[in-house]
């Protein structure tokens, strides 16, 4: 009779509908050659030279997301900030970056391939791809929002 109680118990949580599980994020799998590249969205505030390709997530909601940038040699990225850190992994060329208010070649370093950067957020910067062609990763938490330190810089505002 002992057994009873816990035979009831068992047979009443198994007749109860299973609870849902938290659901799942969905996988991401791509080769080079699946990325699709695209110019960057004008709600970006990137220059119009700059190319993106969005691997995960919507930079443009809350949340993580993965991007990359293609920058076109030479191709420069004014002194701005964002309202959340970001995260740069420099995949190809020599990434330039510096800190302030205006982007000054002299103040730019030189970050090649395999380079990190972790921008904190509000932090003034800007950036150069120098000797060719240069791509690089982003991961940050959405919405990714470009501020411009210079208005007059804004290629939303031309």
């Amino acid at each position: 009779m002992k057994l009873i109680p816990v035979v009831l118990f068992t047979l009443a949580a198994m007749a109860q509908p299973p609870t849902k599980s938290p659901a799942k994020a969905s996988h991401v799998l791509l080769t080079p050659g699946a990325m699709q590249w695209m110019p960057a969205p004008a709600a970006t505030g990137m220059p119009s030279v700059v190319q993106v390709s969005i691997l995960s997530g919507d930079p443009f909601k809350t949340g993580p997301f993965v991007l990359r940038l293609k920058i076109p040699a030479g191709g420069k990225i004014a002194a701005h900030w964002h309202p959340t850190d970001e995260h740069v992994t420099v995949l190809q060329g020599t990434f330039a970056a510096g800190m302030g208010d205006k982007l000054l070649e002299t103040d730019l370093h030189d970050f090649p391939v395999g380079s990190y950067l972790l921008l904190p957020k509000t932090m003034h910067h800007f950036a150069m791809a120098k000797g060719g062609e240069v791509i690089v990763q982003v991961h940050a938490q959405g919405p990714f929002v470009l501020n411009y330190v210079d208005p007059a810089d804004d290629p939303r505002k031309k």
